[in-house]
C-alpha cells in the first residue's frame, strides 16, 4: 500500500510522516480547514460548470430537443462513476482521490499516469477559463485589455489559494452559491412561465410543444443523440472535486458519502432541469440559441430586462469557480503525486497552514505559460493542450472503474467495515459502465465534424507518453531497489 498524505485539524501542528510537526512549524499534512457547508457547496457547485452555460447551445443546434437524452445518458454514466469513486474514498479518504486509488488497485504506474493527465487538464483548464473570463471583463471595462485581466483573475485567485484551504472553501462557497441560486432562478421562473402561470408574463413561443413541434422530438435522427452525448460530455467534468477535497475536512468519511449520494438529484436538477426549462420555453431552431447563447435566448423570450448582462455575471461567476476549484484541484493532485514519490518532493510540503505552496505555484506557472500560448499561439500550440487534455475525463472516469473492480475486493479483504457507500449490482453494472465509456471514445474517432477524432489520437499520445514515463520510471525504481538489496546482502 502507498503512503496517504497525513491529515491534521486545523490549529494542530500539521504531520510529517513519521513524527507531529510543531503547531506553526512547516510540515508535510493537510489541514482540516473545510467546513461541512464548504464541502456541501463544491459538492454542488462541481456540477454546475461554466460549460453548462456557454457550451449547450451546440448540443441543442445538433440534437433539438432529443439533447435531454444526451444529458440524461451522460449524467446516468457520471452518477456511476461517482457512485464507484465514492465506494473507495469513504473507505479511504484522501487528496490524491482517483490516483492514489488506481496507485494501490492497478500499480504505481497507473496512480502515476492518471494523476499527471488530472493535472495537466486542469492547468489547460485554468488558461481555458482565465480567458473566458477576462473576455466579459473587457466588455465591461475595455480599458484594460485581456492579458491584463486574465492576469488579474489568475493572481487573485492564487492569493486566495495559496492562503488556506479555508479561504478556498469560503470562496468557492460563495462562487457556488451565487450558480446554485442563479440556476434555481432560472428553472423555477422558467417553468412557471413554460405552463403559463408566471405572473406578468405571455410568452408566445414557450410550451411543452416545443419538444414536439418542430420537426419532432429527435429532428436531426436518433444519431444525434450520440454526437449531443460528444458535446456535452466534458461539461461534467468537476463531479470528482468533492472527493479530492473531502481529505481537508474534519469528517472525510461523512463528507465522501454525502457527495456521492446527492449527485443524482444533483445532475438531475440542474443539467437536466435547466435544459428541460430552455427547449421547452423556445423551439430549439430558433436563430437566438445560436446568437445568444441558450440561457439568453430563454430569459430574452420572457422579455427579462438586461438578461444579457445578468447571464454575462453568472458566467464570469462559473469561470471564477472553476478557477478557483481548478488551481486547488490541480494543486492537491501535485502534493499527492509528490508525497507518493511520483513528483518532486517539494511539491508534497505545506507551510504552516497546511498550504501546498510548491504545488500550487508550479500548477498555477503552467497556467500563466498556456495564457502566454492562447494570446500568442491560439492556433498551434495552445490548440494542441486544449486537444491533447479533451479526452483526460474520459481516461479518467474508465480508470475509476477499473480501480473500483480491484478496490472492492481489497477492501472486503482488509477493512469491510469501511464499505459504508456500495456501487449498485457491483460488478455487473461498473463492466456495463466501462462498456459505455470505451463506446463513446469509440464513438469520438470517427466524428470529424467537431473534432472528436483529432481530441481522441492527441489525448491517446499524451497518455502513452506519460505511461511510457511512468513505465520506465518503474524500471529504474525496481533497479534500484535489487542493488540495494544486493549491497546490503554483500555486507552481511
Amino acid at each position: 500500500m502507498t503512503s496517504q498524505p497525513t491529515l491534521s485539524k486545523a490549529g494542530s501542528g500539521p504531520e510529517g510522516p513519521g513524527e507531529p510537526g510543531k503547531p506553526g512549524e512547516p510540515g508535510e499534512g493537510l489541514q482540516a480547514g473545510l467546513k461541512n457547508r464548504h464541502l456541501s457547496m463544491i459538492a454542488i457547485g462541481g456540477v454546475i460548470g461554466a460549460g453548462l452555460f456557454v457550451g449547450s447551445s451546440s448540443g441543442i443546434a445538433t440534437a433539438g430537443p432529443g439533447i435531454l437524452l444526451s444529458y440524461a445518458l451522460v449524467g446516468t454514466m457520471v452518477v456511476l462513476v461517482m457512485r464507484m469513486l465514492g465506494e473507495m474514498s469513504a473507505a479511504n479518504p484522501t487528496s490524491g482521490s482517483f490516483s492514489a486509488h488506481a496507485d494501490r488497485a492497478l500499480g504505481r504506474w497507473a496512480g502515476f499516469s492518471i494523476g499527471w493527465l488530472y493535472w495537466f487538464f486542469w492547468v489547460v483548464v485554468l488558461a481555458i477559463e482565465a480567458t473566458a473570463g477576462a473576455v466579459i471583463l473587457e466588455s465591461w471595462v475595455p480599458a484594460v485589455p485581456q492579458w491584463g485581466w486574465a492576469l488579474i483573475v489568475m493572481v487573485v485567485l492564487t492569493a486566495t489559494n495559496l492562503g488556506s484551504v479555508g479561504s478556498y472553501g469560503e470562496f468557492e462557497f460563495w462562487f457556488a452559491g451565487i450558480k446554485v441560486v442563479a440556476i434555481g432562478a432560472f428553472i423555477v421562473i422558467g417553468g412557471l412561465a413554460v405552463f403559463g402561470v408566471l405572473p406578468g408574463v405571455d410568452s408566445d413561443s414557450a410550451g411543452l410543444g416545443n419538444l414536439t413541434d418542430h420537426g419532432g422530438f429527435l429532428p436531426n435522427g436518433p444519431g444525434a443523440i450520440l454526437t449531443g452525448i460528444l458535446l456535452v460530455v466534458f461539461s461534467f467534468m468537476g463531479s470528482e472535486i468533492a472527493t479530492l477535497a473531502a481529505g481537508e475536512s474534519e469528517d472525510p468519511q461523512r463528507a465522501v458519502t454525502k457527495s456521492t449520494n446527492s449527485v443524482i438529484w444533483r445532475i438531475g436538477v440542474f443539467y437536466l432541469g435547466s435544459i428541460f426549462v430552455v427547449v421547452t420555453l423556445i423551439p430549439w431552431d430558433s436563430p437566438a440559441i445560436q446568437k445568444d447563447g441558450s440561457y439568453v435566448a430563454a430569459l430574452n423570450s420572457l422579455g427579462i430586462a438586461n438578461a444579457g448582462e445578468i447571464m454575462k455575471f453568472i458566467v464570469l461567476t462559473s469561470v471564477l469557480s472553476c478557477l478557483n476549484s481548478g488551481l486547488y484541484t490541480a494543486s492537491r493532485m501535485a502534493f499527492s503525486l509528490g508525497r507518493r514519490g511520483d513528483a518532486p518532493k517539494s511539491f508534497g510540503r505545506t507551510n504552516s497552514r497546511g498550504v501546498p505552496m510548491t504545488a500550487i505555484i508550479a500548477s498555477v506557472v503552467f497556467g500563466f505559460v498556456a495564457v502566454f500560448f492562447n494570446y500568442e499561439f491560439p492556433d498551434s500550440v495552445f490548440l494542441f493542450l486544449v486537444n491533447s487534455s479533451g479526452a483526460v475525463a474520459l481516461f479518467v472516469w474508465l480508470v475509476i472503474c477499473v480501480s473500483q473492480l480491484r478496490m472492492r475486493k481489497i477492501i472486503e479483504r482488509e477493512s469491510p467495515e469501511k464499505l459504508v457507500v456500495r456501487m449498485w449490482l457491483y460488478p455487473y453494472l461498473t463492466y456495463a459502465t466501462i462498456a459505455v465509456i470505451l463506446f463513446v471514445l469509440g464513438y469520438m474517432l470517427t466524428d470529424t465534424e467537431h473534432d472528436g477524432r483529432e481530441t481522441v489520437l492527441l489525448s491517446l499520445l499524451v497518455a502513452a507518453i506519460v505511461v511510457g514515463i511512468a513505465l520506465v520510471m518503474e524500471k529504474m525504481r525496481r533497479g534500484k531497489a535489487k542493488e540495494e538489496e544486493r549491497a546490503e546482502d554483500a555486507k552481511v
